[in-house]
Formats: C-alpha cells, sequence, structure tokens
C-alpha cells in the first residue's frame, strides 16, 4: 500500500475546513496545512487534525505556496486538496482502494472534479478531470530497446474518484485582483493563464472588471507573438469592455477582427447584444443565432447555448413573433433540463 500525505494551502476556512478533512483525514498518512495569514479560526481547526501546521507569507502567487506545501511533504505521494473539497462516502471508499492497489510505475492520478458551475468558475464543465495525486519523487527511466530515450512524460491514471466542490462563494473577485496586479506590474501572461483571466472574465466580471483589464486585452489583441486563440479572447475581452463602455468604433474594431476568420459564440452574442440595444431586432437575431448554431465558443460554453437563445428569445419577443420565441424558450428548457 502506498503512503500518502496531504497538503493544503488555507486562508480564513474555518467554514468548510473540517468538513473537509474529516472526509480525507483517515485515508492519508500525514496532513500538512501551510496557513497563508488567516484571521479567523482556522488554525486552530486545523490544529485539530495535525501538528504539521506552518505559517506563509502570502506573496500573491499560489504556486509558492503550495510549492512550500509540497516541500514539506515525505510520504510516497502527495495529494493536494483545498478546504471547500469533500469526499463522499463512496468515493472515500473508492481512494481507500485507489491506495491498496496504485501501480507503483503510476505519477500522477487524475481525479474528476465536480459540482464546478454552481458558482460561475472559470471551468466550462461541471465534472472533469484534474491531477490531485502526485509521486513526490520521480523515478526517470530509460525506455526502448534501441534508440533509447529517458521516458519523459509521466505516467498518469484516471481514477473513478468524483471529488465534490462545495465552496462558500466565487472567488472571482479575489481571482481577477489578482490577475490586474500581476497585469500592472508589466508581468506578461502566460498562454494557460490569458485563457483563463480572459474566461473568468466572461463568465464572472463586471462592467469594471472589463474596463480594468481593457488594456491589457487591448494590446494583448495587437501582440504579434500571441496565438490565434489568444487574439480571440484577447478581442472577445476588448470588444465586450467596448460596448460597455459605449466605444463603437473599438467595438467594431475588435468584433471585425474575429469575424474575419472563423467567428466565435462569444462575439456573436456581442453583435447581438449591440444591435438589441439599438432596438434593431432583425439583426440581433442573426447574430444570437450565428452565436448558437453557427459558431463556437472561445471562452464561455453558456455564450453558444444559453445566452445565445435568450437572447433569440427577447429579439422575437420584441417582435412580436411569439411562435418563433416559444421554440427556442422550449429548446432552452431542455437544454437547462438536460
Amino acid at each position: 500500500m502506498i503512503t500518502i500525505s496531504l497538503c493544503m494551502i488555507v486562508k480564513n476556512e474555518e467554514k468548510v475546513l473540517a468538513r473537509c478533512l474529516d472526509s480525507i483525514a483517515d485515508l492519508v498518512d500525514e496532513i500538512i496545512i501551510v496557513d497563508t495569514g488567516s484571521s479567523d479560526s482556522t488554525k486552530e481547526i486545523a490544529a485539530r487534525y495535525t501538528g504539521l501546521l506552518y505559517d506563509f507569507l502570502w506573496t500573491d502567487d499560489f504556486s509558492a505556496a503550495r510549492n512550500y506545501a509540497f516541500s514539506k511533504a515525505t510520504k510516497e505521494y502527495i495529494y493536494s486538496a483545498d478546504a471547500d473539497e469533500v469526499l463522499s462516502e463512496e468515493n472515500r471508499e473508492r481512494f481507500r482502494i485507489l491506495k491498496e492497489t496504485l501501480l507503483p510505475e503510476i505519477e500522477i492520478v487524475q481525479m474528476k472534479y465536480g459540482n464546478q458551475l454552481q458558482y460561475g468558475t472559470v471551468y466550462n464543465f461541471d465534472e472533469e478531470y484534474r491531477p490531485k495525486l502526485f509521486k513526490r519523487q520521480r523515478e526517470f527511466v530509460w525506455e526502448e530497446p534501441i534508440h533509447e530515450q529517458v521516458r519523459l512524460a509521466p505516467v498518469l491514471y484516471d481514477s473513478d474518484i468524483v471529488i465534490t466542490h462545495m465552496p462558500q462563494q466565487n472567488h472571482a473577485g479575489r481571482d481577477l485582483a489578482n490577475f490586474r496586479k500581476q497585469t500592472a506590474a508589466g508581468r506578461r501572461l502566460s498562454r494557460r493563464l490569458h485563457n483563463l483571466y480572459a474566461r473568468e472574465l466572461y463568465l464572472s466580471g463586471g462592467r469594471e472588471d472589463f474596463a480594468q483589464a481593457a488594456d491589457f486585452f487591448q494590446k494583448s489583441a495587437a501582440d504579434v507573438n500571441r496565438s490565434k486563440e489568444e487574439l480571440v479572447e484577447a478581442c472577445c475581452v476588448a470588444a465586450k469592455a467596448a460596448r460597455l463602455s459605449g466605444d463603437v468604433g473599438a467595438f467594431l474594431k475588435y468584433t471585425s477582427k474575429v469575424i474575419a476568420g472563423e467567428g466565435c459564440s462569444e462575439i456573436c452574442c456581442e453583435l447581438g447584444q449591440f444591435h438589441e440595444e439599438r432596438k434593431d431586432y432583425e439583426e440581433a437575431a442573426i447574430w444570437y443565432y450565428n452565436a448558437v448554431y453557427e459558431t463556437a465558443p472561445a471562452l464561455s460554453i453558456a455564450c453558444g447555448d444559453r445566452e445565445g437563445l435568450k437572447g433569440l428569445i427577447r429579439c422575437y419577443e420584441a417582435l412580436g413573433n411569439r411562435e418563433q420565441a416559444e421554440a427556442y424558450r422550449k429548446e432552452l428548457a431542455a437544454l437547462e433540463e438536460g
């Protein structure tokens, strides 16, 4: 049987920490909790479960905090958990079986992360695999009988364990503030972070969030070193920021950049809203239709179904075409039920 270190970083998690630890504590061999500045009873709760409790000065860097927590681990594998996660009884049993039977060559175990959409997180799917269990010390192995090479790709295993995500609140405000701090400091966001910033804006951002992000994404849209996908993401944010601020010239500039290519659901929804705000419902309906049926979403799957359908319903109701509006309403209802 493998041994496991549970590693967590926490801050002001008194409402959920015990719930999380109660569901996992007896399945691991040591618990390491790194506190990044709690002002509530988080540390007192953590002390009931482990003596391996450490303080870490917060530097707006989640990776730095997690790396510090991982550095304290001593067991064969590290299980990384957040305080708002819970393992059900069924998945506790799956975890126990995994621990008893995991083959030693497995280096990363992925588990399904569930219940992601309830609080408008940056993830587009309610359940998807995430790496959760990591071999602490990786062994490099030569492979192939001829033209041998060291295996660089980790050995992954997709388990049947489902972790239920049960946050008390949406963390979008915290995350968007951190993105603003990083970009204001002149940091060039990686391709992954560029996508996550744009996606979080689309899923949870308000008018002010878009206004504050506009300059960064306008510059990104003009950056020749950004990928095609990043260009589309940047234009989506810049176009929405321009529409919200009433800058028609900038709005047309950034929507045109995307429409000239394959287009995307987000830009079609933006054009739909632009024309709907001007009471040109026929033109708006065309763009909402394109959002749902003719293009794919780049950031938010809702733009390619729910938001586009809601726009179609509003437009056809405004046009007095209740039959068509009802048809789209039924399609929306079926989508939300399924």
